[in-house]
């Protein structure tokens, strides 16, 4: 059966399941960690995670770097883009290790200088 080929491990073979429906269970309780820790950290907002680093609070890079590993496993284990050929792998990973770095630097610049227009108010030009 082509369901019995899939790879029954997460974490580079550190757990190992014995069925599908207990790996499921399992990545189903590490997403669900993932989103407790970005839940709780929202809540509570902890004094140390309101320094800045680079430019943003490092609460918001941490909730950034957590989302990128949820959507990473997700597809990794769900889109079972570990079973694909290498090449195929980095036709995907490539773009977008590219792509969202570049985004999220744009994002940052450019709701920089927002933020900046709105504190130091409008500048009208009077002709």
């Amino acid at each position: 059966m082509a369901h019995d080929n899939h790879k029954l491990a997460i974490f580079r073979g550190t757990l190992k399941f014995k069925s599908n429906v207990q790996k499921i269970w399992g990545v189903l309780i590490l997403l669900s960690i993932i989103t407790a820790i970005e839940v709780a950290l929202g809540i509570v907002r902890p004094e140390w995670s309101l320094s800045k680093v680079l430019g943003m609070k490092l609460l918001n890079w941490i909730f950034i770097i957590l989302t990128i590993v949820k959507a990473y496993y997700i597809a990794w284990d769900f889109m079972h883009l570990r079973d694909e050929k290498a090449g195929f792998k980095w036709s995907l990973v490539l773009p977008l290790v590219i792509l969202i770095p570049y985004l999220v630097f744009i994002l940052l610049v450019e709701g920089d200088y927002i933020y900046e227009v709105y504190k130091d108010g409008f500048v009208t030009w009077n002709f």
